[in-house]
């Protein structure tokens, strides 16, 4: 599983991203398509989660739950993450405000690694899973400019006037947009935005992943920030996730292929969804950062040592 997510096409597109910038070549992705390829991500992402809710069928009070520990759960994360890469690293707050932001959110593909693993070992699981997930992307993105706005420096703001000008955020209005419109459109909507949203999504994700690449390999310099603390980091945040979610799903009372999956989300991180909203609405943190010590380490770690542990 580790060998197949890792030489995924994906994945090797943000390592030719890297190599080019290495052998200084002339490849370059223009600053405009850039930001189109984050909103482009963005809004697909949002708007397939709206899809997801508004196409299951099993709305049942532990499904409801499920979902308000999710939510709860990409709110308080990333402020864990916050505090504890400024006791612990040298990092600015703005760049730890971001890559905390990166932990309260999912990534898709370890939650699908998640569920292979399941079917490798013919265990069922609840289809609103994959709604769950779907929820947990927004929450993290909201506490991660918060952060950043209550303690990376900036002016100190009433709570209410900061609340509000997060949720008027380009990103954050995006993302809930899209996810609305998703919701309301339903299958129908599927069906109209397939050969834009959907259909093209695997294709612009690689081609975002090599401008990250790229932008990661000019920014090597910000590497000095990568003490020992900060990789131990990427390592026990998905642990402290995993145990919170090992806790909800003994509350919530969830059957092991279900309980095994919210774990899991919990203790992924994101590189997807927060990055492309990182890079609109937190340009200042350093991406050469937040990206490697999800990328490199903490999806790595979750797919050949988490999952199994999890499980």
């Amino acid at each position: 599983m580790l060998i197949d997510n890792i030489l995924s096409p994906q994945i090797l597109f943000f390592v030719l991203g890297l190599l080019s910038e290495m052998v200084k070549s002339d490849l370059k992705i223009p600053d405009q398509i850039s930001r189109y390829l984050s909103i482009y991500l963005i809004m697909a992402i949002g708007f397939k989660g709206g899809i997801a809710i508004a196409t299951t069928d099993n709305f049942s009070v532990q499904f409801i739950i499920t979902i308000i520990a999710g939510i709860v759960s990409g709110f308080v994360m990333p402020f864990i993450g916050y505090f504890a890469l400024t006791s612990t690293t040298k990092l600015d707050k703005i760049t730890a405000a971001a890559l905390a932001a990166h932990y309260g959110s999912v990534s898709v593909v370890t939650f699908i690694t998640a569920i292979s693993f399941l079917r490798m070992n013919n265990i069922e699981y609840e289809g609103y899973m994959i709604a769950v997930m779907a929820l947990m992307e927004v929450p993290a993105i909201f506490s991660g400019l918060y952060i950043s706005k209550k303690y990376g420096g900036i002016k100190a703001k009433k709570t209410a006037v900061m609340i509000k000008e997060i949720l008027a955020n380009d990103a954050i209005i995006l993302l809930l947009g899209s996810f609305i419109i998703g919701y309301l459109t339903g299958e129908r909507g599927n069906q109209n935005m397939a050969g834009f949203l959907i259909t093209p999504f695997q294709g612009i994700l690689a081609l975002f992943l090599l401008d990250m690449g790229i932008m990661v390999a000019k920014h090597f310099h910000h590497l000095k920030y990568f003490s020992l603390s900060l990789v131990a980091f990427a390592i026990y945040m998905p642990l402290i996730g995993a145990f919170i979610g090992l806790c909800s799903c003994y509350y919530i009372g969830l059957g092991l292929g279900s309980g095994f999956l919210l774990t899991t989300l919990m203790a992924s991180s994101s590189y997807i969804a927060v990055t492309a909203a990182m890079r609109i609405a937190l340009p200042d943190a350093k991406t050469a950062i937040y990206i490697p010590t999800t990328l490199a380490i903490t999806f790595p770690f979750n797919i050949l040592i988490g999952i199994p542990f999890y499980f």
